[in-house]
């Protein structure tokens, strides 16, 4: 039986648990075996988990970790992202079988932080939704609320967290995969600067840009520790995000230390309908802020919502195309409608009739917006919005296993108002502040390019103002 119980072991933040390994009040490997329960308890009603790797942190516990958060449960997104012999299938019958070579850059972060992989969690195709659904594993679901979504694409990384597998878990974000899912689980979710930290195997960055990885926790120091563990430039990076003044675990133990000016944006740049739990936790948020002494007014960044979704879209499905013509060499075989998702193959079709025009139209348009979002942050510090336009969807409703068109009119009602920080490269942040007929409703925050360290701060001085960590789902 472990030596730590649960209710012990989901009382503490990674930090928390990575202290009492060091102190001696509880070993790795006990940690490991609680954690390993709860997997096996939960698990088959939210359904998080690709590939369990027990034998392996077993291992690994008894074999002695290192690092300021050794021992602490681990779970690496089944995206990109690569753990040497395990299998990656990106959420996609096409790569059900393949198995990765090596560790990647950011998996060798991982282990260098004594973080202890303990399986990897579920995606949709590619990341392409924000939704956790795919053929090829299933339905992941909501703690909260089973019938609901848990978010995506890294939705069964907040599964497992809110479920209390482990107190954080590894996540990426290309239009607000890190985000979602925070917001539809109750955790705190930030999503990096461009540039900041590795990306995946064989490639710098993600979509163009757009993609980001880190993680989803349920304290805003876990996050700030680990995105200090793993950011910095790898290898050929092409660009890189402005250094931190310090190290983000100071931010995050610190107020902002001066009045902040925050726009309030209720609407999406895209006309979209916004619930009213949506926007009054979002008016909420901004009260909240008021009361701690900063600055809010009314205000939006003018952007192209047109021009923008556009790019998007060739953006998306120009790599999506790609990925399934390279992997069609590499089989040997055409890429046919069983090995991708109804909406993939959507995708696929489009990607392959764009030009190179049509895809640096698509990069000047994110440039475009970059300028225009920087010019306003002149005058504001951040920008508050909702982070969905409706509390947690029900499953099925954004799922790519439908036309590409109805697809895509469920996601644009669902999600107008994460993507722009990965097409501007801004770091953008979830918080928890608020719950509407027993579901999380999250904030968005997007700070200056390479800011992160005021998200921190103010986040901590939310925290400390409204605390959240101790609200658990009933599952």
């Amino acid at each position: 039986m472990p030596a730590i119980s649960f209710d012990d072991y989901v009382g503490h933040d990674a930090m928390g648990l990575a202290a009492l390994i060091r102190a001696g009040n509880v070993s790795a490997a006990e940690v490991a075996e609680t954690a390993i329960a709860r997997a096996e308890a939960v698990n088959p009603a939210i359904n998080a988990v690709v590939e369990q790797l027990y034998d392996q942190a077993r291992a690994a516990a008894q074999a002695g970790l290192h690092g300021p958060l050794a021992g602490v449960p681990w779970g690496v997104k089944d995206l990109g992202h690569e753990i040497a012999g395990v299998r990656v299938t990106s959420g996609s019958r096409g790569f059900k079988d393949y198995v990765a070579d090596a560790d990647s850059v950011s998996v060798t972060r991982m282990r260098a932080a004594g973080l202890n992989i303990l399986l990897t969690t579920t995606s949709p195709e590619f990341g392409l939704t924000v939704t956790t659904e795919s053929t090829l594993h299933g339905q992941t679901r909501n703690p909260w609320d089973l019938r609901r979504t848990s978010g995506g694409s890294s939705g069964g990384a907040s599964a497992a967290v809110a479920a209390g597998i482990m107190p954080a878990a590894h996540a990426t974000d290309g239009g607000g995969s890190i985000r979602v899912p925070a917001a539809c689980c109750g955790l705190f979710g930030l999503k990096p600067s461009r540039g900041r930290t590795p990306v995946a195997v064989g490639r710098t960055e993600g979509w163009n840009g757009l993609g980001v990885s880190h993680a989803v926790t349920r304290s805003v120091r876990d996050s700030a520790l680990l995105l200090d563990l793993t950011h910095g430039p790898e290898l050929g990076s092409r660009y890189v995000a402005p250094p931190p003044r310090g190290t983000f675990l100071e931010a995050a133990g610190r107020d902002p230390g001066r009045p902040l000016r925050i726009a309030l944006q209720l609407a999406p740049a895209s006309g979209a309908a916004v619930d009213p739990a949506c926007l009054a936790a979002a008016r909420d948020a901004a009260r909240l802020c008021e009361d701690l002494g900063h600055r809010v007014e009314e205000a939006a960044p003018p952007v192209d919502a047109q021009a923008l979704a556009t790019a998007m879209t060739v953006v998306t499905s120009t790599h999506t195309a790609a990925a399934f013509a390279a992997r069609a060499k590499a089989l040997g075989r055409p890429m046919t409608a069983d090995d991708m998702e109804q909406a993939t193959g959507g995708f696929v079709h489009l990607g392959q009739s764009y030009t190179a025009l049509d895809l640096a139209a698509a990069d000047q348009a994110f440039m475009t917006a970059a300028i225009a979002v920087a010019t306003f942050q002149q005058t504001y510090d951040l920008i508050l919005t909702p982070v969905l336009s409706k509390p947690p969807v029900l499953l099925g409703e954004v799922a790519l296993n439908q036309p590409l068109s109805v697809y895509g009119a469920h996601f644009g009602a669902f999600c107008p108002f994460t993507a722009l920080a990965n097409q501007t490269g801004q770091p953008a942040m979830s918080v928890p502040l608020t719950w509407s007929d027993g579901l999380p409703i999250g904030v968005q925050f997007a700070a200056r390019l390479g800011e992160e360290e005021t998200l921190f701060s103010l986040a901590h001085q939310l925290e400390q103002a409204r605390p959240w960590f101790d609200k658990r789902a009933p599952l």
